[in-house]
């Protein structure tokens, strides 16, 4: 069973009281469940307690994440870095749209499109013949569909499951492997956008990055403003891994999907893929 949406609801309460430590018994009586109970579904969803959890959420570990930063980031073309951090190029490849179809919003084209779920809740995803060019989480499914019809407003719309929709639910499960073949992107963006969503492809499960990092890494030092619009229009969720960069501070910072989701991801991907620990963390999350 997903339990995101009681993990969600109490991430946001944790967040919003960040300041004065809210215990388990407190957190557990705003999502309406004892703390046995919710101490047990949160365990199934993340992989760890609510406590170990959120010591990947602090500040001080988000600041020691983001010091390995230049290190992880020069050392990812080698592949060989993490045998059990899933590198997301291994499994991702983007192809640009021509400039003539990046004008025409989807003329001539037909896109496929499903609705599904995951551990991060339910999202919309839809293709093109050549990849998929929008994965978005969401809260109300039409408004999903209409956010798609205004990203893609000359497009023809088939609501169809297809081939690549399964290979992208494999991924969140998991599943997928490079021998499956890539889950191919076919994407609308400028040269710029292009580049920077491709090296989000390199940073590897359970590390952040800063945007100044990102910028260094493209070769674009002065270009952190630019780097964070580009950031923020992403059309990918999670496959695009735009999650797993924050604030040079170590401040969670803003998500195109929303700061609890992107607190969940960030917080599971570690769990999943644990990083050192640093002693006694206190749960902290500056914006």
């Amino acid at each position: 069973m997903n339990h995101y949406e009681t993990v969600a609801r109490a991430l946001a309460y944790i967040r919003l009281k960040a300041t004065q430590q809210p215990t388990l018994e407190e957190v557990a009586a705003q999502v309406h469940l004892s703390p046995q109970h919710f101490q047990r579904i949160f365990t199934e969803w993340a992989g760890v307690s609510p406590k170990k959890f959120l010591q990947y959420l602090s500040l001080q570990h988000a600041k020691k994440v983001l010091t390995q930063s230049a290190y992880i980031l020069e050392a990812t073309y080698d592949t060989g870095l993490s045998g059990s951090s899933r590198l997301h190029d291994l499994f991702v490849s983007i192809e640009g749209m021509t400039p003539g179809q990046y004008k025409n919003k989807g003329e001539q084209l037909q896109l496929t499109y499903s609705f599904a779920s995951c551990r991060f809740g339910p999202y919309l995803v839809a293709s093109t013949e050549k990849g998929i060019c929008h994965l978005h989480f969401y809260q109300n499914a039409e408004q999903a569909l209409q956010e798609l019809r205004q990203a893609w407003p000359k497009a023809e719309l088939l609501q169809q499951e297809a081939s690549i929709h399964r290979q992208v639910q494999a991924f969140f499960q998991d599943t997928l492997t490079p021998d499956a073949g890539r889950i191919r992107l076919h994407l609308s963006g400028t040269p710029f956008q292009l580049k920077v969503w491709e090296a989000l492809l390199r940073i590897p499960e359970g590390h952040l990055c800063s945007y100044a990092s990102l910028a260094q890494c493209i070769g674009q030092p002065s270009a952190s403003r630019a780097v964070g619009s580009a950031i923020g229009s992403n059309p990918i969720a999670f496959l695009i891994p735009c999650h797993r960069v924050i604030k040079s501070v170590g401040g969670i910072g803003e998500y195109r999907w929303g700061s609890e989701r992107k607190m969940a991801i960030i917080g599971w991907e570690a769990a999943a893929r644990p990083q050192p620990q640093y002693g006694n963390l206190s749960f902290d999350f500056a914006e």
